[in-house]
């Protein structure tokens, strides 16, 4: 019985763990999967990769529901489905391990922008591959939420609101000191921190939104940013997720 392992590989170990199938040999076949793809599509597809064995649990809904979508390397030697930090532009379907149209997505420099956002705390930065160009990280004063009730809390939360639309218009301005030199150059738009607070400054900044078709998925686990939270998150963005299937007896 095969049995799933789920973690997520950095850029130059992702780059790796390519060599390792290319290496492997054995009878294969490999399958990239664009976003978008319908999945009654992405399941018939995948019986043609697995032949006469069943689709494992989850893997047609996970090849189906990734925004970048998915590789999958299925063959005697390795089986694992990797989700890309990149979009795959083109399905593809072939025989053997092959890697290269994944690793030529992962050694390319693309231009990034990271906006990282959480209420009273911003960073934003512009990298050229993994390295650090542009850069600037702030704080603003947006108090937490009163919790006593009465005629106060009204008054508190009007105030609180007014602080938000300031915090979230100061790093609007900044976004766009930043990133519109930039405009043509940029290849995504990575947003991280807390989803409400990256939708509510999405919304109340319109010069975000010409990025709204190379936005990549949001780092949702991102602590109150920071410089060095930002250039860790650059990492983050690079990283890819993969799930490998081995038999009982030799997963690690």
């Amino acid at each position: 019985m095969l049995t799933p392992k789920r973690f997520q590989l950095r850029r130059l170990k992702m780059l790796g763990l390519l060599d390792e199938l290319e290496a492997a040999g054995g009878k294969a076949k490999s399958l990239y999967v664009p976003s978008g793809l319908p999945l009654p599509e992405v399941e018939s597809l995948l019986h043609v990769v697995l032949e006469a064995e069943p689709i494992p649990p989850n893997l047609a809904e996970l090849a189906a529901s990734s925004e970048t979508g998915a590789v999958l390397f299925w063959g005697s030697s390795r089986k694992c489905l990797v989700v890309p930090p990149f979009p795959v532009t083109e399905k593809y379907l072939t025989h053997d391990y092959d890697v290269e149209p994944l690793r030529s997505l992962l050694q390319h420099d693309f231009t990034l922008a990271l906006i990282l956002v959480r209420l009273g705390a911003y960073a934003i930065g512009i990298c050229q591959g993994e390295k650090l160009i542009v850069s600037k990280v702030g704080t603003g004063l947006v108090h937490a939420r009163h919790k006593k009730g009465g005629s106060s809390q009204h008054r508190f939360e009007r105030h609180r609101e007014k602080q938000i639309e300031y915090f979230l218009g100061r790093v609007c301005g900044h976004a766009k000191e930043r990133l519109e030199p930039n405009v043509q150059a940029l290849d995504y738009v990575v947003y991280g921190g807390a989803r409400t607070t990256i939708l509510s400054l999405r919304k109340r900044c319109p010069f975000l939104a010409r990025f709204d078709n190379r936005t990549l998925p949001p780092l949702l686990n991102i602590p109150e940013p920071r410089r060095a939270v930002l250039e860790s998150a650059i990492g983050q963005v690079w990283s890819s997720g993969v799930t490998e299937w081995r038999d009982n007896g030799v997963l690690a």
